[in-house]
């Protein structure tokens, strides 16, 4: 019996009962719901769904309607983004991990290494032609949250290569102490051990490449605001 299975079995085996379940309990069980759902079905979806959305090069917002026992419907939207849509939670994780160890990662912020850096970078801003900004104080955040964007499947086929290694890939470079070669997200790594100009360097080979017309700038937003 999987976990879904099993949590499902406490919901119907309650009600049977005439048990009901306190609120914190419930809240409880949605939120195990929503994270088996991110980490069992949302990772096998993503594999099969994203090669087959790659010919559309707009964006665009596809709403997936489930109920049980009935035929699954899908909406298509190119104004909203899943944050504007009313009551929509994103499940889709917008963290990458750096890759420092063999063994899991710990709980650590976005894209922050768990080694000390020095060498601050100078940041780095992009602007999409419709008018997306990705914009953080470190270069890397925005070198990540720029290739989610665009999508990692895609950058994987430019083949930018670094160190023997692809800029976005399914091979992990052995890990060295001190060193963070890459960054993990949702089963690709992304090489993140490169300077600010190589950064800029591919974005703007792929921006060619897939002809996005990307504006690419250096700086850090509280740089920007002064």
């Amino acid at each position: 019996m999987t976990k879904l299975e099993k949590l499902y079995s406490i919901i119907e085996n309650s009600r049977d009962v005439g048990v009901k379940l306190p609120e914190d309990v419930v809240q409880q069980v949605e939120e195990l719901e929503e994270n088996i759902i991110k980490e069992e079905i949302l990772p096998a979806l993503s594999e099969d769904i994203a090669p087959r959305l790659e010919p559309i090069k707009r964006d665009l917002v596809l709403v997936v309607e489930y109920h049980p026992g009935e035929p699954i419907s899908v909406a298509l939207s190119r104004k909203a983004k899943i944050s504007e849509i009313i009551d929509a939670k994103t499940l889709t994780p917008r963290n990458s991990t750096p890759v420092t160890s063999e063994e899991a990662p710990p709980e650590i912020p976005p894209h922050e290494p768990s080694k000390h850096v020095t060498n601050t970078t100078k940041g780095l801003r992009v602007t999409f032609p419709d008018g997306t900004v990705i914009w953080h104080r470190q270069a890397i955040d925005t070198l990540i949250d720029t290739l989610r964007k665009i999508g990692l499947h895609r950058i994987s086929q430019i083949n930018i290569i670094h160190g023997g290694y692809n800029l976005v890939g399914k091979k992990k470079r052995p890990v060295e102490p001190g060193r963070i070669w890459q960054h993990e997200y949702d089963g690709w790594y992304i090489y993140s051990n490169i300077s600010n100009k190589q950064k800029i360097d591919d974005l703007e080979k792929i921006s060619q490449f897939y002809h996005l017309n990307l504006r690419i700038e250096e700086g850090k937003p509280q740089e920007r605001e002064r």
